[in-house]
């Protein structure tokens, strides 16, 4: 009973709009950025039909040296993001054993301290989303182990029937991997703007609006993205974004 009167004097009811407004923006985020109108396609939509392209172009690439060097390179960023995460994973669980000196570097920022729980309870909301990125960058980093093997699987006759339907395999898989490995990095940057409800429901809030702007700008209004629509381009397969 006293726990729970504790967690009830903690938190208000703007914590609790807060964290679902964070919720919302984080799983928003994700559904947009992944089924985007057709008319404005997003980043990595346009991405994922390039990556449909290059198992094209690799079918007729003769030596293929060149195809698995990126996959290795791709492999080796969801290592380091996934060995990052775990690091996160770890100082998290680090700072739940020593809650009390967290409590008091917040109690700086906000006028009065809440009790070590609040604050322990903050700080799980920050692991989750580190786990949750662990999980999406170790997933990815297989899937592309998986995109190497079927890219090995690929006759290099071209006028082989099984040639293309591996190709588009292996061409499917990476796409997935791609799509694994951009959700892990969203984790990431609404794990970092949860930080902000250390301070509070209103720094929480602010830093949530000025994440998903930052996501949502590089989705969908980025630089590299007017390049990728830039006409001049020619593939054999679709369109790019269509």
């Amino acid at each position: 009973m006293i726990k729970v009167q504790t967690l009830l004097s903690g938190f208000t009811p703007w914590d609790a709009a807060a964290v679902l407004f964070l919720a919302l923006c984080w799983m928003g985020a994700t559904l947009i950025i992944e089924h985007p109108p057709k008319r404005r396609p997003s980043m990595s939509t346009l991405m994922a039909a390039y990556r449909r392209e290059w198992m094209v172009q690799f079918v007729h690439r003769s030596p293929r040296i060149f195809d698995s060097q990126i996959v290795s390179n791709l492999r080796q960023g969801t290592a380091f993001f996934a060995s990052a995460s775990m690091i996160a994973i770890g100082g998290g669980f680090a700072l739940l054993g020593n809650a009390d000196q967290l409590r008091g570097v917040a109690a700086d920022l906000t006028e009065s301290a809440d009790p070590v729980v609040v604050f322990e309870i903050k700080l799980m909301v920050m692991l989750l989303f580190a786990a949750n990125a662990f999980l999406k960058f170790v997933w990815s980093h297989r899937l592309f182990g998986y995109t190497s093997v079927l890219m090995a699987a690929v006759p290099e006759d071209v006028s082989d029937p099984v040639t293309m339907p591996r190709a588009q395999k292996a061409a499917e898989i990476n796409v997935t991997g791609a799509r694994s490995y951009n959700r892990g990095l969203r984790s990431v940057y609404f794990g970092i703007a949860s930080a902000a409800w250390l301070g509070g429901a209103l720094p929480l809030t602010l830093a949530t609006i000025v994440t998903l702007a930052v996501v949502l700008r590089r989705e969908f209004a980025s630089v590299s993205r007017a390049v990728l629509l830039e006409p001049t381009d020619r593939t054999t397969g679709q369109t790019p974004g269509s």
